[in-house]
């Protein structure tokens, strides 16, 4: 284990890497995303503070995701290795239910069900990353996302 301060900005990961690390962010923000074949970014997932961030669990496995700091971050950088895994199991089990409610989410519910999936999951970071990103990651695009937006102020009110 060691810490590092990623600038933001970096990549840390590009997809096809092999002997990648897992990634408790400690301070910042860190995302997960795919570039898909016509070049446009897919968000996987968000890490703000508390939150872990990896690719595929297996150590010798090639990533498929690129992970870069949305902020200036503070990271733990964790070697994927069964024992240290272990310690780091609440982190690990946040980070898989995360990934199972989104999943469902995006198969069963509207646009306005998932931007308000996304407030419940990451309340403190709406304002903190660009809309396209939270369109990406709720599988909308940007005037949809803003559609969505409307109606729930409006809903709200």
């Amino acid at each position: 284990m060691k810490e590092v301060k990623i600038k933001k900005g970096e990549i840390i990961q590009r997809s096809g890497e092999l002997g990648t690390k897992v990634y408790h962010v400690k301070t910042g923000l860190l995302r997960s995303y795919s570039i898909d074949n016509n070049g446009k970014e897919n968000v996987f997932m968000f890490a703000p503070e508390g939150w872990v961030i990896a690719d595929t669990c297996e150590p010798e496995s090639k990533s498929s995701l690129f992970i870069d700091a949305l902020e200036d971050s503070t990271v733990i950088v964790l070697k994927k290795d069964l024992e240290r895994e272990k310690q780091n199991v609440g982190a690990l089990t946040k980070r898989l239910n995360a990934l199972q409610k989104r999943i469902l989410m995006l198969i069963s519910t509207n646009a306005i069900e998932r931007y308000e999936y996304f407030i419940q999951t990451y309340p403190n970071i709406a304002q903190r990353v660009p809309q396209h990103m939270i369109a990406s990651y709720i599988g909308v695009n940007p005037e949809t996302l803003s559609a969505a937006k409307a109606k729930r102020l409006k809903k709200g009110s």
